[in-house]
């Protein structure tokens, strides 16, 4: 029992000494499968510039916190109005691309393999989908500015996990798959990011134009049927035994049924949780106070509306929350004490 106990520790040793050799291996002879035509290309020579990215994104978000809080929050609007349209036109620049050099080059958005060859089209692809993958990086920056305003609560998991696996996983993709299947996705997502940073950009502008974004959960509702349809698409390549790398297919359904989880949970959290509570409190009320009510209602409906959208455009209006909950609540205390002077 002894020495059993003794040798343990070094088989142990050898077994992870084994994994890791075979891990090396592994990854050497990928290599010899990758595609040569991004292998010069910015950030695509290994995964180690990727990865300290990553790295670098996860350490500010313990540090970040720390270092920000005795500190005021910065303002940033500016900064955020060019980033945020910044952001539409790099999105919009990959989707026309995209859809551009996939029509040119007859893809097919049943089943299309990637080809690796230097077909202009075809390299047009690869390099729309690596702009795609850099898109991933710069919108660390949304982390980046919560943080920097102390919009904390605004980082949660789906904001870290969506932003930190995009932009490492799609290093794999620029890497080995370049193309073929891989645009359909991309330039799915690219334009709903149009659209997604075309809301932030004008929630950053203020208050004024806040009160006509009413369109925000619908951008949720929009995510998640791209994830479904994200789906559907990829199943069917795999029921037609569509020649594109099945282990990735298999990967992708996996990857969107936990934004659909994560995503689903946002959604009820946010639109559905409270919206009994609203019914219940209108129903219970006198004809009288209920169009009353039904007036304090929606303005408090639009004061949290602002509060959400100044929320999704990197805390550019989020004090509006507060700002626009005390009116409700004073308006309401001087309606009490005038009616306690009239008893």
């Amino acid at each position: 029992m002894g020495g059993r106990a003794m040798r343990t520790p070094a088989t142990v040793m050898e077994i992870l000494t084994h994994l890791f050799n075979d891990t090396v291996e592994f990854y050497k002879w990928s290599l010899t499968i990758a595609d040569k035509r991004v292998q010069k290309w910015p950030l695509m020579d290994n995964p180690l510039p990727t990865l300290a990215i990553s790295s670098s994104y996860l350490l500010f978000l313990w540090l970040g916190p720390k270092y920000m809080k005795n500190r005021e929050p910065f303002q940033l609007r500016k900064t955020l109005i060019v980033y945020n349209f910044s952001m539409v036109f790099l999105n919009f620049f990959i989707f026309k691309e995209l859809f551009m050099a996939a029509r040119s080059a007859s893809y097919s958005y049943i089943c299309q393999r990637v080809d690796y060859s230097d077909d202009p089209n075809e390299v047009r692809v690869a390099g729309a989908l690596w702009w795609y993958f850099v898109s991933k990086g710069v919108e660390y920056l949304d982390t980046v500015f919560f943080i920097l305003r102390k919009k904390f609560n605004q980082v949660s998991f789906l904001h870290v996990y969506h932003h930190c696996t995009m932009f490492t996983l799609w290093w794999i993709g620029i890497k080995w798959v370049a193309g073929g299947q891989s645009f359909f996705g991309a330039h799915m997502n690219a334009a709903i990011h149009v659209l997604m940073y075309l809301y932030y950009g004008l929630a950053s502008c203020g208050p004024k134009i806040q009160k006509y974004l009413w369109w925000k959960k619908y951008l949720t509702i929009i995510q998640m049927i791209q994830f479904h349809v994200t789906i559907g698409h990829t199943a069917l390549s795999l029921y037609v035994d569509c020649d594109f790398p099945h282990w990735m297919h298999y990967s992708l359904i996996c990857y969107a049924i936990t934004f659909i989880v994560l995503f689903g949970n946002f959604y009820y959290q946010t639109y559905r949780r409270q919206q009994p509570r609203r019914d219940a409190s209108s129903s219970s009320s006198t004809s009288s106070s209920t169009s009353s009510a039904s007036r304090a209602g929606k303005a408090l409906a639009n004061g949290t509306f602002n509060g959400l959208s100044g929320k999704a455009a990197n805390g550019a209006s989020a004090a509006g929350r507060g700002e626009d909950s005390k009116p409700q609540e004073n308006p309401g205390r001087r309606k009490r004490k005038g009616r306690a002077k009239r008893d």
